[in-house]
Parts: structure tokens; C-alpha cells; sequence
């Protein structure tokens, strides 16, 4: 599957944004879905996982109670609601899809991944 992440921008501190990703070439629904992000100078890190269902989802800490993840199997997208932004926020961030059972937050388990998209906070 094909992944292109986009929705980013520069925000103020505290607001909102909302990045999408829009997937093709393969059966959207059979794969686990995440949001990771890397910042400057930092390795990447997991944010947010869903299961192929969406009924379930999973969250790295610091975004836990800010960002929430959706998808949409119809529309062969996965979406990354954030609020409450912080400059510690700032970095890209990219979509990735993983073919197996369960929700994951282990990079290595993912194998498509989006282009990413850059988000900036500023303070």
C-alpha cells in the first residue's frame, strides 16, 4: 500500500491541526495504521496506533489526552487529530501501515510508510 501524508503547517502553541493520509493500491482495512514523528536532530518515535477496525486504539504518552487517531476504510484514510500543540511538538511526521494481527507500536513492523508531513509549533 501506498501512503501520502499531508496536513501539516506552522501553528501557535495551543492551537489544533489535523493531518491526514491517504492510502492506494492495496486492501486499506487488512493493515494496522500508525502515526510516528521524528523532530530535529531526534530519532523517530511512535505516536499513535489503530487496529483495522478502528475500534481500537493505542498512545505514546506524551501526546496521550491530546492527539487522537481515526480512520476511515471507506475512504482509504487514516486521520491524526492534534490539540493542545506544544513546541515540543514540532517535527515531521509520517503515516505507516503494518500487515499484522494486532495494533503495534514497533517501527520494524510497519512496511509502508508515508512521505511525512512537517508540523511546527511555535511558542
Amino acid at each position: 500500500v501506498q501512503l501520502q501524508a499531508s496536513g501539516g503547517g506552522l501553528v501557535q502553541a495551543g492551537g489544533s491541526l489535523r493531518l491526514s493520509c491517504a492510502a492506494s493500491g492495496g486492501t486499506f482495512s487488512n493493515y494496522v495504521l500508525g502515526w510516528f514523528r521524528q523532530a530535529p536532530g531526534k530519532e523517530r518515535e511512535f505516536i499513535a496506533t489503530i487496529s483495522k477496525t478502528g475500534t481500537s486504539t493505542y498512545y505514546a504518552d506524551p501526546v496521550k489526552g491530546r492527539f487522537t487517531i481515526s480512520r476511515d476504510n471507506a475512504k482509504n484514510a487514516v486521520y491524526l487529530q492534534m490539540n493542545s500543540l506544544k513546541p515540543e511538538d514540532t517535527a515531521r511526521y509520517y503515516c505507516a501501515a503494518s500487515p499484522v494481527y494486532m495494533m503495534t507500536r514497533i517501527q520494524a513492523e510497519y512496511d509502508s510508510w508515508g512521505q511525512g508531513t512537517l508540523v511546527t509549533v511555535s511558542s
